[in-house]
């Protein structure tokens, strides 16, 4: 399958990602799920807003990572920097990688899929990776650098050079 024809795909109440050409469909997210990501766009559109930096994008939202096959991933959350951004009026999936991806994870996210996500992002060229695990209350940030940090429940979650002056507490979000 390609983007284009992903865009024309309709299947009612799930969330669709096309990977290397195949398309993958999962069941919507819970509730802890929904309120975690909401709480952490919230606090970055609030600090985006205020400093003009960029945009922030909900998970309803594709970016074409690669063609041919075509990758198509939808981030929980994702921060685009404002020199990056895309046409408004871009139709389908920008062809670019955010500069701040958040995954948030659900207790059906299975390890594997998930690294392969996290270097599909990087590889894309994104700046930034937040993966958030509500269940166990940590985080774990992976940097284009290659160099990654663990937060336990108490740790701070910053926008390091991506995202200047953005700092939340995990708890705040869980």
């Amino acid at each position: 399958m390609t983007a284009d024809e992903l865009l024309r795909t309709s299947i009612p109440d799930k969330r669709v990602e096309l990977v290397r050409g195949i398309l993958v469909v999962r069941e919507p997210a819970g509730y802890r799920h929904g309120r975690v990501s909401m709480n952490l766009a919230f606090l970055l559109s609030k600090h985006v807003e205020g400093t003009e930096a960029g945009q922030v994008v909900s998970g309803d939202t594709g970016f074409k990572l690669t063609t041919d096959p075509d990758t198509v991933r939808a981030p929980d959350v994702a921060f685009i920097s404002r020199e990056r951004l895309p046409d408004p009026q871009t139709r389908g999936f920008p062809a670019l990688g955010p500069d701040l991806v958040v995954e948030v994870l659900s207790p059906d996210n299975r390890p594997g899929e998930t690294l392969a996500k996290i270097g599909d992002w990087l590889e894309a060229g994104v700046r930034l990776v937040w993966v958030i695990d509500p269940e166990r209350r940590v985080a774990r940030v992976y940097r284009r650098d290659g160099t990654e940090t663990h937060l336990g429940e108490s740790g701070i979650i910053e926008g390091e050079d991506v995202l200047p002056g953005f700092s939340c507490s995990l708890t705040s979000i869980l």
